[in-house]
């Protein structure tokens, strides 16, 4: 099965956060976006699924 790929407006309505959020993460490497172009930057759907799991398990702590 093929990912969904996310670009910022997608991935931050997904995660349910802001655009500079988005960015923020993945500066940090929490996110992992996957450059296509210079202008074009998107996120697998796989890696969203993954950093709400991890903050899930984070907060059940």
């Amino acid at each position: 099965m093929q990912d969904k790929l996310h670009r910022v407006g997608s991935a931050s309505e997904y995660l349910a956060m802001g655009k500079s959020t988005i960015w923020y993460l993945s500066k940090k490497g929490l996110l992992h976006p996957i450059k296509l172009s210079d202008r074009v930057t998107v996120w697998k759907q796989s890696d969203l699924d993954a950093f709400i799991a991890s903050r899930i398990d984070e907060v059940a702590k």
